[in-house]
Formats: structure tokens, sequence, C-alpha cells
């Protein structure tokens, strides 16, 4: 059954894998192999993005760059391909990715 359908960064779906009563040893492995930051990080940098209040940034848009950990603007333009990101913006964003690096 789905309760919500709120898109969840690698870290925060590890640690909702973890706290559900299936064991998923496997599923989190792999997340961990993937998963660069912690999830308190994970949950600090998505506060500290949507803070900016960018309108045309959504929560999908900012579950990717908790993922991807981009480090420059070309990066961070693949993940917001489809969003006109101002220079400013998207400084203010790689400066708080790097935060958490």
């Amino acid at each position: 059954m789905i309760i919500k359908n709120d898109p969840l960064s690698m870290p925060e779906a590890k640690e909702y894998i973890e706290k559900s009563e299936v064991e998923n040893k496997e599923i989190i492995g792999f997340i961990k192999n993937f998963t660069a930051i912690k999830n308190k990080d994970s949950i600090e940098m998505r506060s500290k993005i949507k803070e900016l209040d960018l309108i045309q940034i959504g929560d999908s848009h900012i579950v990717k760059i908790i993922d991807l950990m981009p480090t420059n603007k070309e990066e961070l333009n693949k993940i917001l391909s489809n969003v006109n990101v101002g220079e400013d913006d998207s400084k203010k964003i790689i400066d708080i990715v790097s935060e958490f690096k």
C-alpha cells in the first residue's frame, strides 16, 4: 500500500528501508555503494536548497541533486535539464552541495 508519493534521496530511502519490518540487506547494500552522504546531511541539504525558494526546482530535482552531488554548473545543468536556473542560483546550489562533500 502506498502511503505517500514523495521523492526520497538515496540516504533517506536507506533509512526508511532499515526501519521497515522487511529485511532488505541487498537493497541496503546497493544503496550504500551509491550514497555519498548520511541521511541527516541529506535532510539538511534538502532544507538549505528549499530555503533558496527557487520555484522552478521541485522535490524531484532536489533529490537528484542530493543523490548525484554535482560539483559544477555543467553537472547541475544536466540534472536540471528541463529547468532554467540563473547563474547566481546555480552557484548557490553548488555551494550548498560543496558544504556536504
